[in-house]
């Protein structure tokens, strides 16, 4: 820890820091210049950091020369490497990039890190008009040059994190690649490559990228209460990495649990992009029930007491169904009603879609088996004004009916011969016309589609002196 510290001591004290790093929100005006009030900033870094990770004596410690290294290296990105290093400045390839190389996956976009700050990047920039776009990521360090007109690049200073509130974090930029790293979440996203092949790795995420272990930096429980999403994004990335499914370190798992309230204080909208690709990517049954067992769903907008059966029967049958399945009809299983629904969506702030589909599943499930049996059911549903084909074909996969699934995916929906229009002469309006029009459905259903628009119109008079005849009041015993 020493090491670390010393670090911190010179990034924080020395005269000639300030033009390689920027101090966000005030941090400048909470540090003095005394001696003992510097002291007392470093040992409250350093306490954040937590138990010191074990570390590599050198982190330059491997070359790769591989496909997926290889494929990243497109004329922009050259372009923007000679532009750094035109300037004196290091740019490395960070996080989840470095991971994907090293297991052989040809990363979707690139991360960089750079020892340059937002405003000497700024700087390099308007002096070789490159366009610069995404103001919004300078407070984090982060700038966004755009090459060519034709490649976006996010670049972010190396910083470390001096005070956190588990959601947001004051930072200060270093040039220092060590104690970048040691403020991320994972060993295996702690690792930079160099545009030489190098693999710089301080605390061992290589070994635990090829042993499948997820482990944090060094003390599990302080960096999950710098950002109390990290517990989602453990999970995330235990189903992206693991060999099976249950080889949580014990420790980690009580971490993850002590910190559980945490995730009340993290948006919904972050909560359900990290719990999509859980529940839909490998060992998803397993991490969502270890997720309960650490007491995180009900803060997730969940039940505290969730249907724990039916969602390992759900996700046992939809194994017997074409990928991919939404996530939200994973997550319908462990709700028990509508009311519950309703609540998921409070929350996470569900798309329309998905609100819509929970709503819709928890009304029509029970009714499976009884009152819809055969395609002709579910064809009439789908002329039902509430209900949506794609609605309709969720619920038969929800309770596990592959045939009628497939015969209703296959079966082409006719044409209704007649609209409100056709009703114009009728006297029927507003909700009674939306009344008969769907009793009008219902008949033309019946008659496997085949009447036509004279025969159903034949059958409007009866279907108008229902609507008209009050129904009948029954007698109270």
């Amino acid at each position: 820890m020493n090491g670390i510290r010393n670090a911190i001591s010179k990034l924080l004290t020395t005269t000639r820091v300030p033009v390689s790093f920027v101090v966000q929100r005030s941090i400048a005006r909470r540090m003095t210049t005394t001696s003992s009030s510097a002291s007392t900033n470093i040992d409250q870094v350093v306490a954040q950091l937590g138990k010191p990770p074990k570390m590599r004596e050198d982190p330059a410690f491997k070359k790769i020369d591989s496909p997926e290294f290889h494929s990243i290296f497109t004329p922009e990105l050259e372009q923007l490497v000679t532009l750094f290093k035109k300037y004196n400045f290091e740019l490395r390839i960070a996080g989840g990039a470095v991971r994907d190389i090293l297991m052989n996956i040809k990363p979707k976009d690139i991360d960089l890190a750079t020892t340059a700050t937002p405003d000497q990047m700024k700087e390099i920039f308007t002096k070789e008009d490159v366009r610069m776009i995404n103001a919004k990521g300078e407070k984090h360090g982060t700038i966004t040059p755009r090459i060519n007109n034709k490649e976006n690049f996010e670049v972010t200073t190396l910083r470390i994190d001096v005070r956190t509130d588990g959601r947001h974090a004051d930072v200060v930029f270093t040039t220092d690649w060590q104690l970048d790293a040691n403020r991320r979440d994972l060993t295996i996203n702690s690792m930079f490559l160099g545009f030489d092949g190098t693999v710089y790795d301080y605390f061992y995420g290589y070994e635990d990228l090829q042993e499948r272990r997820v482990r944090f930096v060094g003390d599990a429980n302080i960096r999950i209460k710098e950002d109390y999403l990290r517990i989602l994004r453990y999970f995330r990335f235990y189903g992206r990495i693991a060999n099976n499914a249950n080889s949580h370190d014990s420790d980690t798992l009580v971490a993850v649990k002590d910190n559980s309230a945490g995730l009340s204080r993290i948006s919904g909208e972050r909560i359900w992009s990290e719990l999509q690709k859980i529940v839909v990517g490998n060992y998803g049954r397993e991490l969502l029930l270890e997720m309960n067992r650490c007491q995180l769903l009900e803060y997730c907008g969940l039940p505290s007491n969730p249907e724990l059966q039916e969602f390992e029967r759900l996700c046992g049958d939809l194994k017997h169904f074409e990928p991919p399945n939404h996530p939200i009809l994973y997550m319908t299983g462990l709700l028990h009603n509508v009311e519950d629904a309703m609540k998921l969506h409070e929350r996470l702030k569900l798309s329309a879609y998905e609100r819509d589909l929970a709503l819709f599943i928890t009304q029509q499930r029970e009714r499976v088996d009884k009152e819809y049996s055969c395609l002709r059911d579910y064809q009439k549903l789908c002329l039902q004004p509430y209900a949506k084909r794609d609605y309709v074909e969720q619920l038969l996969k929800y309770s596990n009916k592959l045939e009628l699934y497939r015969q209703l995916k296959s079966w082409a929906t006719p044409s209704f011969p007649i609209n409100g229009n056709t009703l114009k002469g009728s006297g029927l309006v507003g909700q009674k016309l939306g009344l008969a029009l769907n009793q009008l459905r219902l008949l033309w259903a019946d008659s496997d589609f085949k009447l036509t628009s004279e025969q159903l119109m034949a059958k409007l008079p009866e279907i108008i002196d229902q609507l008209q005849t009050p129904p009948k009041k029954q007698r109270i015993k």
